[in-house]
């Protein structure tokens, strides 16, 4: 399936000169948005994973119908002050400036293989933030998924060492 049919295109969004990729027609329509999730599961199957763990909010979109499908376990990483209980926090760069990303300490058994979802690769900072909590729980990130890429954005040089599936690329 050509999924970048079901991608909309918003020209000067959020500011000028962007083009945000909206994945909602996607998500709209039933089919294209479990076949993406399938291929995402079969990605998963090969990769032997254990749990799923996507960064809020995006990535609990993609991860949670991912964990379903698998019958296992969903761990979100939201910003800091969001989960309700003890947990372990990465500072991560953005675009113009820095933020918090936490997990809970218990999310994550040493050893577990792990799956990193969520809608888009872009810089990957967001991603290596992810990554950075799932090592130091101890759990092995055998692959990250992704529904769209930014190529041009180069944030797959961040995940070096870890393997990618890009449902598609911009």
């Amino acid at each position: 399936m050509d999924f970048k049919e079901h991608i909309a295109i918003v020209e000067d969004w959020p500011k000028k000169g962007v083009k945000f990729k909206d994945i909602t027609p996607l998500m709209d329509n039933g089919k294209a948005f479990k076949a993406a999730v399938d291929e995402i599961v079969e990605y998963a199957k090969s990769r032997d994973i254990d749990l799923i763990v996507g960064p809020e909010a995006r990535g609990f979109i993609v991860g949670c119908p991912v964990s379903y499908a698998l019958e296992a376990g969903f761990a979100p990483v939201r910003k800091e002050g969001k989960l309700p209980r003890e947990t372990i926090k990465v500072d991560y760069g953005l675009e113009y400036g820095k933020d918090v990303l936490t997990i809970h300490k218990d999310a994550i058994k040493p050893g577990q293989r792990v799956l990193i979802t969520d809608d888009l690769l872009a810089t990957g900072g967001t991603i290596e933030a992810t990554i950075k909590l799932v090592e130091e729980l101890g759990g092995i990130v055998a692959g990250c998924a992704f529904l769209i890429e930014l190529t041009y954005l180069h944030g797959r040089d961040k995940l070096k060492g870890h393997d990618v599936l890009t449902l598609m690329q911009y």
